[in-house]
């Protein structure tokens, strides 16, 4: 099963506590932690998170910089732990706008947690499913004009997986939840997601926890996926 999870509220959060927007930020980076340990116990095979969008850039430059510091500390802290669970850790997204000592950082997660058989945790930083996919397309034509022959949907989808760093194949998106009582994809995972069942949670991102995680699974537990059909209690 693969559950993608758009981490909204942290900034929220933080204003309806008279925080700064920071504040709410390194609460978010705990439920990190929390989604990742549930839904692993959970036997979710593929985690997606958003961490950091394309569109993000437009914040502050401070409040930019301080998310990406804050994500390179979450690297440093976290990779140990996801290495004894077993989890695989990849980041996707674009890396030209990242920093070095950020982009070491990632190579050094994704070397270093390659091994694992369980959970694969793709956190999607500097991430535009727009920009990925027009990308891919561009590639695509060049590689069919080379070829002279026309790319199936299959050669798309390896380019698009190229494009955005992804190390190892993901299933398309079963689950997409959204925190933060919005009900927009907001450029996010649009190709994996064509057929993903939606799930919105009003709780702001610090406050998701292992019980809202089990009731979002229970929710897509009841539902019944057609993929277009006409589903198999239909008379």
């Amino acid at each position: 099963m693969h559950v993608a999870i758009i981490m909204d509220g942290n900034g929220r959060w933080a204003t309806q506590r008279g925080l700064p927007r920071s504040s709410g930020h390194i609460e978010g980076a705990k439920a990190v932690r929390t989604a990742v340990e549930a839904a692993a116990r959970a036997d979710v095979k593929t985690l997606t998170l958003y961490a950091f969008s394309s569109a993000n850039w437009s914040r502050p430059a401070a409040e930019s910089a301080a998310l990406m510091h804050l994500f390179g500390q979450y690297l440093f802290t976290e990779t140990r732990r996801c290495v004894e669970q077993s989890i695989r850790i990849n980041v996707i997204g674009r890396r030209d706008r990242l920093s070095e000592n950020l982009l070491r950082s990632i190579e050094q997660s994704e070397r270093s947690s390659a091994a694992g058989s369980g959970m694969l945790l793709r956190i999607a930083v500097d991430y535009s499913s727009q920009h990925s996919i027009v990308e891919a397309a561009r590639r695509a034509g060049r590689d069919a004009e080379s070829a002279g022959t026309e790319l199936t949907g299959t050669e798309f989808q390896r380019l698009l997986l190229e494009v955005d760093h992804c190390t190892h194949p993901a299933s398309e998106v079963d689950l997409l939840i959204r925190t933060g009582n919005e009900r927009r994809l907001s450029d996010f995972l649009l190709w994996e997601s064509a057929f993903a069942e939606l799930h919105f949670s009003e709780c702001l991102w610090p406050d998701f926890d292992e019980q809202r995680l089990h009731c979002a699974l229970e929710d897509y537990d009841r539902r019944q996926r057609r993929f277009g059909g006409l589903g198999a209690n239909t008379l």
